[in-house]
């Protein structure tokens, strides 16, 4: 008879390596928001994968920030080494044929001890024009680092995906299984909300709008299978907030827009979501206001 395992895996990496897409994938449904703009993952994010043989309990971290270091960017480079203790494997995550000082960085935190394995998984390999490049910097990073294993992935396009997880499972412990087969995340509806309408601010408004931007979940009700939603996008200066509106309250309204039918679709219901803009002047410096975004 086969022994079940459970474990705890957490993702690691500086910023826009694929940490969120790689999670995503594997647990085969949206659980971590993405976009081109570096460190758009700002909380410790489960996503839960379970078959026949094994539950795994995947930890997204936000990518580890070297630059910009304000109040908010210590406490998520602080989430980022508390989510290396107390887990049964690490997964490092880099691109393919690169790997420079910000990499570094991450790699001197990783644990050396045999009880938390490290797989390096060197992401993004369907990008690189030259296969023949990619043995080579295996063979280097084998150099780096007492890796458990590597494995080359694509987390876009779902390439050996199945082989990570291979690699993953035999260090997983002997356990039965700590969530239901059904549930993919352990966060809530209200901060998954937020979270969708993060992702569709960044995504529509790419460098026109600075990363000290947040969103907040004013009201969160459900009638019948109705849930109705009131979310706050919290930005630093007046005039980010007209940018935010756009013209005619366009771009707010396209913002909300595909925010809702995310919800819809991760829900599994109907949604009303009212999205509105604050202004609250240096937000991402102030204690009191992470705190209350769920950030310290």
């Amino acid at each position: 008879m086969t022994t079940y395992r459970t474990g705890t895996i957490t993702i690691v990496g500086r910023p826009n390596v694929g940490k969120s897409t790689l999670l995503n994938h594997l647990v085969g449904q949206k659980v971590s928001i993405t976009s081109k703009k570096a460190q758009t993952t700002r909380h410790r994010i489960t996503g839960i994968l379970t078959d026949a043989q094994s539950q795994f309990i995947f930890v997204d971290t936000p990518g580890f920030q070297n630059q910009h270091i304000n109040r908010l960017n210590k406490a998520m480079n602080r989430t980022v080494t508390q989510s290396m203790q107390d887990v049964d494997v690490v997964l490092f995550v880099i691109e393919a044929v690169r790997f420079d000082e910000r990499d570094k960085l991450v790699l001197k935190l990783l644990p050396t001890d045999t009880d938390r394995p490290v797989i390096l998984v060197i992401n993004k390999v369907d990008r690189l024009a030259d296969k023949s490049r990619l043995l080579p910097f295996l063979e280097k990073m084998s150099r780096e680092f007492a890796f458990a294993a590597i494995v080359p992935v694509s987390a876009e396009k779902g390439t050996q995906l199945s082989e990570l997880m291979g690699a993953i499972r035999p260090y997983l412990p002997e356990s039965p299984p700590l969530y239901g087969e059904e549930e993919v995340t352990d966060r809530s509806e209200r901060f998954i909300a937020a979270e969708l309408v993060r992702e569709k601010l960044f995504r529509l408004m790419g460098e026109e709008i600075p990363y000290s931007t947040s969103v907040a979940i004013d009201q969160f009700t459900t009638e019948g299978g109705l849930r109705k939603i009131h979310a706050a996008i919290i930005v630093d200066k007046a005039n980010q907030k007209a940018i935010v509106i756009g013209k005619n309250g366009e771009k707010l309204k396209e913002i909300a827009t595909q925010a809702r039918k995310d919800m819809e679709k991760s829900f599994g219901g109907k949604v009303y979501l009212e999205v509105w803009v604050k202004v609250k002047s240096g937000w991402a410096d102030d204690a009191r206001a992470l705190k209350s975004l769920g950030y310290e």
